[in-house]
């Protein structure tokens, strides 16, 4: 599971990372995010021909959800695209998207159960941004407006998360990104949702200051103890 990240990467790095454009509005916008919460608005970028980066509401609303929605997903398995109708048509119908990103935590369990799970924060070495692989979906909100949503999609965790959890996110860079967007057979696009690269990841433990939904600082992702 994947329920927290940071986007803390200036949007130049994204724009040059991704190929993408970015409106002057959103780049005067911009400011450095250190704890997004499901529900949030977060960028996007929807399509491979005009690669704009857009926002939608992380919490995906399946349209069989019903008005008002019972319930949405931040997250969905990689293994579950190729098993459920509904998720495979996202894919195959152009509900692909890459959610911009700069770094997620992941909680780990300790062994003594008065003892709070220890957050984690994982990132690219030399703070490289990055994208994860999402789906998407437009539905109508309790105004009756049309209402974008999305969801991570999750995988299989690599040897530097396993420790610490038993999923990860699907980390795209700007190649596997293009493809991810891309018109490919179903069984190309789905071969992008993998683990990974340990290699090029670092990791550490940060303080408890993250598991509050309100604390949006850079703290969030100093190291334990600092």
């Amino acid at each position: 599971m994947c329920g927290r990240f940071t986007i803390i990467s200036d949007p130049v790095a994204y724009q040059m990372e991704f190929d993408i454009q970015m409106d002057d509005s959103v780049k005067s916008a911009w400011k450095p995010r250190y704890n997004v919460t499901p529900s949030q608005p977060i960028p996007v970028v929807t399509t491979a021909a005009d690669r704009a980066v857009s926002l939608m509401q992380w919490g995906l609303i399946p349209a069989w959800s019903g008005s008002p929605a019972k319930f949405n997903l931040i997250n969905v398995r990689a293994e579950t695209i190729n098993e459920k109708a509904y998720f495979k048509r996202l894919v195959q119908q152009d509900k692909r998207c890459l959610i911009l990103s700069s770094g997620f935590y992941e909680w780990q369990k300790s062994t003594q159960k008065s003892v709070p799970k220890t957050p984690y924060y994982f990132s690219l070495r030399e703070n490289k941004p990055f994208a994860f692989a999402g789906v998407w979906e437009s539905v109508r909100g309790a105004d009756e407006q049309p209402a974008a949503t999305c969801a991570i999609i999750t995988c299989m965790p690599n040897e530097l998360v396993r420790p610490v959890h038993e999923r990860m996110p699907v980390m795209l860079d700007g190649e596997s990104g293009q493809a991810w967007l891309g018109e490919h057979p179903l069984d190309q696009l789905l071969s992008l949702l993998a683990p990974f690269p340990a290699e090029r990841m670092t990791a550490h433990p940060v303080g408890l200051t993250v598991n509050s939904p309100q604390a949006d600082g850079a703290q969030c992702i100093q190291p334990a103890g600092q």
